[in-house]
């Protein structure tokens, strides 16, 4: 089985990616970029190896060049073994391959970095005395930031939210996440009233839409539009240098944690598939803590 036409290789773990796992454009996009830019440096440099050949080695020079060349963070480097690892994993299970060449590769160590969020008062100027435009346009922005901070959903959760989503009577949203795994998140009843209010609002040519959120136009939201706005607004109220959709869902998060929420019901909240990728938020409570010792502890 030779490598000289690799595409065969790559797609075979693509189309399992795609149609079993689930996962998203964006994320198999990244797999691809990964996958391509191993197999270009193996061919080129190890003269196109039997797949069985691969070993440890060839991976470790190709992760060190690319830290030396394109001085690679820790984090996109562990993404890239991360892909590799998925990789060989599925070529392994199809029995392509008698054992991984991963086993030794081992990933950096990333300096592990506190959630970035909006503080609780920036968030209440921004959504209840920041002016937004008195049309359609602001209409949508300000229902945008609203879904963002009190439900924590992900940018694409946002932008594929249907009206048939919205349970008026348990007062809830579902919400497709990763993977197409389907969560119910709870929302306020002033929450649900700007919801409803939106919806009635729509112009008549908007209101047969299934999307939500809609332009004046009746597309879809564009993600690249969403963070437009989003920086724009939260420009006004912080000085927080990652002014993001994501930056809201990590608000969400944070607030809830330091607010004493249970950390399991977080992670159902935020849709997250192990507490690893929770406990983050665990780390701003701990941070809120010291400073509360500090300023009240005679000793501290």
């Amino acid at each position: 089985m030779q490598i000289t036409e690799p595409t065969i290789f790559i797609q075979q773990f693509l189309n399992y990616l795609k149609f079993e796992k689930r996962y998203s454009l964006h994320t198999l996009t990244a797999y691809q970029t990964d996958i391509e830019q191993f197999f270009t440096f193996i061919n080129s440099t190890y003269e196109n190896p039997d797949l069985k050949s691969i070993n440890a080695m060839m991976i470790r020079s190709w992760l060190a060049g690319l830290k030396a060349e394109e001085n690679l963070s820790a984090k996109s480097l562990n993404r890239k073994i991360s892909s590799l690892k998925s990789f060989f994993k599925y070529h392994l299970k199809n029995n392509h391959i008698a054992q991984t060449p991963m086993t030794t590769v081992v990933a950096p160590k990333i300096n592990k970095r506190l959630p970035v969020f909006v503080k609780v008062n920036n968030i209440e100027t921004l959504l209840e005395h920041v002016e937004f435009p008195n049309n359609w346009k602001g209409k949508t922005e300000k229902l945008v930031l609203q879904l963002l901070y009190n439900t924590g959903i992900r940018l694409n959760e946002l932008i594929q939210l249907k009206e048939l989503h919205i349970d008026t009577h348990y007062q809830q949203i579902k919400v497709l996440g990763k993977g197409n795994k389907e969560r119910i998140i709870p929302i306020s009843s002033e929450l649900l009233n700007h919801i409803k209010f939106y919806i009635e609002s729509k112009p008549n040519e908007l209101k047969h839409l299934p999307n939500l959120l809609v332009t004046e136009k009746g597309k879809p939201l564009q993600p690249r539009t969403v963070y437009g706005f989003v920086k724009q607004y939260l420009s006004l109220v912080t000085t927080i240098q990652k002014r993001s959709p994501h930056i809201l869902r990590h608000s969400f998060a944070t607030h809830l944690m330091n607010n004493g929420a249970d950390l399991n019901a977080v992670k159902e909240l935020l849709g997250h598939s192990s507490l690893a990728a929770t406990q983050v938020y665990t780390h701003n409570t701990i941070e809120q803590l010291k400073d509360v010792y500090k300023k009240a502890h005679p000793k501290a």
